[in-house]
């Protein structure tokens, strides 16, 4: 018995050739993968691929602008070759903006992934892409997580195409590069790298660049997968990436010097390098009045030692410094906690708790459904343990007191930080009493003055400056003067632009 030699199986691989067989069998099982055959200019002599997945591309676009120029015989009349028909698509004769040419099985994959579709000419091994992308997305809406009183009101959305834009309208600036990446080794996420070329340090660009590119991840669905893998040490709490929903934000941050980072499907920038200074400003700063933006700053610092220090602090001098109390308040003290039957340390340790599930509750649920949880949960639960004297009154006040400082931070990661910090305070407080919150207040700034973000120190002005621009981080200058750059990011333009 003789047997027929079976044909080669096609070349799956990125450099693989391009054909129609090849580009089948990739999306084999895929019940979204269209193709179609194509008469040239209706003549049955030429004939080409016409590949697309369904909901990726625009259907009426692929019509009107890719099928109907094809078939038209006035366009491509007589006895035409395939190479003449593939530079007259490249040169226009079709109705879509984008088309290229591509000779490798990866790059067509690619484009097909992309929103493009794709006209495979199997005896040239060559395809030309057309881009159709379907128009089926989240339009730019105002901002729900960072609030807007006297701003822009368009947030970033899934679309990298349309973040890209919202940055453009709002710098026009021919010096505005926008490269580039795709990361992940499966899902092919696009991102894009952002800076003002000459203004930008050169030094953070580049390194910004290597740390992007170096991601090795299966894909990058969370914000998580490019804050770890670009941050200098991601073992430390405190965020070191400035991330934001708002457009107008990230492109503050791009004229002050930052590099700034776009993902496809992430409705979120991200900026480096990320200081604690600029963890505590907000866009509303550059809106109002300088002195009240001064004045709301300097609250928002007082509001760090407080969220921090206050239950700790408490701790300490409850239960080892009672002669730091008053004697009146020590005695509404003794009052309140002489039907209390658990110590200080336990009441101080359950209501931080209590406060941490009611917030986790009021984030996990829906929005009508959380804001109830939340408020009832904090009237009836803090006044019920009052009244049923599990707590003392004046721990109910500390914690409260605690949370609503935490509450003022601008960046959510950063206030997350804070909430772990409180409690590692309390539990030096509850060992060591005083000298354990002074012991746990030092190791606290070692950490955060010994973290640095592309070269940057994390708590400049405050550390690496020697204390000579303390004033830009604490106050807002007027906007009719001219303002200093940050010396530490070594701008471009000598230092000093008006914004």
């Amino acid at each position: 018995m003789i047997r027929k030699k079976q044909p080669a199986p096609p070349d799956m691989s990125s450099d693989g050739a391009v054909t129609v067989a090849a580009v089948e069998a990739v999306f084999d099982g895929c019940y979204d993968f269209e193709s179609r055959d194509l008469r040239i200019g209706g003549d049955q002599a030429q004939t080409a691929r016409l590949c697309f997945i369904d909901g990726l591309v625009s259907g009426s676009d692929v019509a009107e602008q890719v099928i109907k120029p094809l078939t038209d015989p006035r366009r491509f009349s007589g006895n035409i070759s395939a190479a003449d028909v593939i530079a007259m698509l490249l040169g226009g004769s079709v109705y879509v903006y984008t088309a290229k040419s591509r000779d490798k099985l990866g790059e067509l994959t690619g484009d097909l992934l992309n929103g493009f579709c794709a006209l495979i000419f199997d005896k040239e091994r060559t395809a030309v892409t057309f881009e159709v992308k379907s128009q089926q997305r989240r339009s730019v809406e105002a901002p729900k997580e960072e609030k807007v009183i006297k701003g822009a009101k368009d947030a970033f959305v899934e679309t990298m195409k349309i973040n890209t834009t919202l940055v453009r309208r709002k710098v026009r600036n021919a010096h505005l590069k926008i490269k580039e990446f795709n990361l992940g080794m499966r899902a092919d996420t696009a991102a894009t790298l952002i800076y003002i070329d000459g203004f930008t340090n050169e030094g953070i660009v580049a390194e910004a660049a290597r740390r992007l590119s170096g991601i090795k991840t299966e894909g990058v669905l969370t914000s998580a997968v490019i804050e770890e893998n670009i941050v200098d040490n991601y073992r430390s709490p405190f965020p070191q990436v400035i991330s934001t929903e708002r457009s107008d934000k990230f492109c503050m941050n791009l004229l002050e010097g930052r590099v700034g980072i776009l993902v496809d499907g992430l409705p979120l920038g991200f900026l480096v390098p990320g200081t604690f200074s600029q963890f505590m400003k907000v866009p509303e700063d550059h809106s109002g009045h300088f002195i009240v933006a001064s004045a709301l700053t300097l609250l928002r610092y007082l509001a760090v030692f407080l969220t921090l220090l206050a239950p700790a602090f408490y701790v300490a001098v409850a239960m080892y410094h009672q002669e730091m109390i008053p004697t009146r308040l020590m005695q509404s003290m003794i009052e309140a906690r002489s039907s209390v039957p658990f110590p200080t340390a336990v009441e101080v340790i359950l209501m931080l708790l209590a406060f941490e599930l009611l917030q986790e509750a009021g984030i996990r649920l829906p929005s009508p459904i959380g804001e109830t949880v939340s408020i009832i949960g904090a009237l009836i639960v803090g006044q019920s343990a009052v009244e049923a004297s599990v707590v003392s009154p004046v721990v109910v006040v500390v914690i409260a007191l605690a949370g609503i400082a935490g509450y003022t931070m601008p960046n959510q990661d950063m206030g997350s930080a804070l909430r772990l910090c409180r409690f590692l305070m309390v539990l030096a407080a509850i060992a060591l009493g005083m000298f354990g919150v002074a012991t746990a207040s030092a190791i606290l700034v070692y950490h955060l003055a010994g973290l640095e973000s592309y070269g940057v120190p994390y708590m400049s002005p405050f550390a690496g400056s020697e204390g000579r621009h303390l004033s830009r981080a604490l106050f807002r200058r007027s906007m009719t003067v001219k303002r200093d750059r940050e010396p530490e990011l070594k701008t471009g333009d000598g230092g000093e632009a008006k914004l």
